[in-house]
């Protein structure tokens, strides 16, 4: 981050399919921002265009030029959302960095809030919806996904960690300091701080377009939180193989027994194939496990760029350093 003309907010925004949705959202972001009397004429709203397939970016330009605290990175390779927050952050000037999605489902007039909980000694402030107007299996997946990050991140209780949130710069610049390819904004915000709160606000419907959200991007999302924050999952395997290792030898006990005793071994196919494909299946678990992990090392090692930027717009001279890379 720079320290130079330092505002005092900075809206960092990934944008991803939603070139009918920014000029609502621009100009409601104007309208709230212009009434707070903190943050009127000392803003940015920094948009990062994750290779998104449709005309955002032209329309991110368009909006550049005629609003002058509009910015943009264009990345050159679709980098997921975390990334394109990472390349937000290191371009970001403002004493407060607040995150929102681009589809308006998250509403400009429900800042103040944020600010107003951050103002009262937080590091960090989080949006809590009251209710989500997401598809079933998005809203399973996130109630899966918060009960496994307080088991591997000890994340407190009841906190939801929604992509609505506001940090102060301190902590975006802690942030900034993870050089790693994968990279999860939350668990690198709960390794620096428990100084978190949360407010209620509503959640609404898409402005326009459809998700670019998957299962598989959901899924991949999950394994950076599970894999970059936390061994439990090899502790996990460890423990399954522990577990079928002395069923196998208690199991090797009662054979013996009954070798000496009834002199009848159990004689059935079915059984030694099953058995056979229940330890096979825990041993691939666990190489599988093992091998997630040493990728992600091996392409850390090798410095894979958490991002690479194609181009920027309506960016000050102060904003215009050499592009950040994991290096």
């Amino acid at each position: 981050m720079h320290n130079q003309s330092r505002l005092v907010l900075s809206l960092v925004i990934p944008v991803y399919g939603s070139e009918k949705v920014l000029p609502e959202l621009v100009s409601r972001l104007q309208t709230t921002l212009d009434q707070i009397d903190c943050v009127r004429n000392s803003y940015e709203v920094i948009f990062v265009c994750d290779c998104s397939p449709d005309d955002s970016w032209h329309v991110i330009q368009t909006l550049s030029s005629k609003y002058p605290w509009v910015r943009g990175i264009s990345l050159r390779m679709n980098a997921g959302q975390h990334n394109a927050l990472m390349a937000g952050f290191a371009k970001a000037t403002g004493e407060i960095v607040m995150t929102m999605d681009d589809d308006l489902q998250h509403s400009p007039s429900d800042i103040p809030a944020l600010l107003d909980e951050l103002a009262r000694g937080r590091d960090v402030v989080y949006a809590r919806f009251k209710k989500r107007m997401h598809a079933s299996w998005k809203i399973a997946g996130s109630r899966l996904n918060d009960l496994v990050a307080g088991y591997l991140m000890q994340k407190p209780k009841g906190l939801y960690l929604s992509p609505f949130r506001a940090m102060k710069a301190a902590i975006c610049e802690d942030i900034l300091r993870y050089q790693g390819p994968y990279v999860y904004v939350d668990g690198l915000i709960l390794s620096v701080t428990r100084n978190i709160g949360t407010v209620d606000v509503d959640h609404h419907d898409r402005y326009a377009g459809d998700s670019g959200y998957s299962f598989k991007k959901s899924l991949s999302l999950w394994l950076k939180m599970a894999t970059n924050f936390s061994i439990v999952p090899l502790r996990i395997t460890s423990f399954v193989g522990i577990c079928f290792s002395g069923l196998g030898f208690l199991l090797a006990i009662l054979l013996i027994i009954q070798k000496f005793t009834l002199d009848l071994m159990p004689i059935g196919w079915s059984s030694l194939i099953v058995t056979i494909l229940i330890v096979g299946g825990v041993q691939l678990l666990a190489l599988g496990m093992v091998g997630e992990y040493l990728g992600r090392v091996l392409l850390t090692l090798n410095s894979r760029p958490q991002y690479v930027i194609g181009e920027t717009t309506g960016m000050q001279p102060s904003q215009e350093a050499p592009l950040r890379k994991a290096d």
